[in-house]
């Protein structure tokens, strides 16, 4: 299993080495289609936070960072950590918020510690020619770290299967929103949510600790 997960690991380091390099920081650069659909998802994500007290949020797959700046945007008080399987883009984060107070970024793992909230966009989505069943599993162990770097709670997002069937792709992963959300209501919290009205081809869940 760990070889698998170490594939998968450095197969999308390579593929979004790949994506910064040649877009740079842009939601293009992150695989995303448009910087408003990019802001839609951060919208939806970050319904897991209490707004009205400062917090500490991990961003799992932050890419070049973009979340700093809209947490910025929006005025609250936070410590974000961001991280990223990509050195490229760590690189590119690290540039552009090397003056920011409480914005920090991390390339390992194993450096992350507990934040009050974690959150996920856009990790789970592209599996190339992974097996379904080893691309499951992965994300189910990824949920899993997640749930340990959350005090008080995660959110994560993954393309639906609800899509229009002649433009879903092959090498793309399309999830069963009502797996997921009983997955996580049975292993994380009895309060979750899932958030599936919202005008893109995916769903988001949201997982609060009591």
């Amino acid at each position: 299993m760990a070889s698998t997960h170490d594939s998968i690991l450095s197969r999308m380091q390579k593929h979004y080495d790949e994506k910064i390099q040649l877009h740079g920081c842009t939601a293009t650069g992150v695989g995303w289609n448009s910087i408003e659909s990019q802001q839609m998802r951060f919208d939806q994500l970050l319904k897991v936070v209490d707004w009205t007290l400062p917090f500490s949020i991990n961003d799992f797959g932050c890419g070049y960072g973009a979340l700093a700046e809209y947490l910025q945007r929006h005025g609250f008080s936070f410590r974000y950590c961001g991280f990223d399987v990509s050195s490229e883009m760590i690189g590119q984060a690290r540039k552009l918020y090397e003056n920011t107070e409480g914005v920090s970024f991390s390339g390992s793992e194993s450096e992350l510690t507990a934040a009050d909230y974690t959150v996920a966009s856009g990790i789970f989505n592209l599996k190339s020619d992974t097996p379904i069943p080893d691309w499951e599993s992965y994300i189910l162990r990824t949920l899993e770290t997640l749930d340990v770097l959350s005090q008080k709670g995660f959110a994560f997002n993954i393309l639906t299967r609800h899509s229009d069937r002649e433009l879903m792709r092959p090498d793309l992963y399309y999830a069963d929103p009502s797996f997921f959300f009983d997955y996580c209501k049975t292993k994380f919290s009895r309060s979750v949510a899932l958030l599936h009205d919202y005008p893109l081809y995916e769903f988001t869940i949201l997982v609060r600790k009591n």
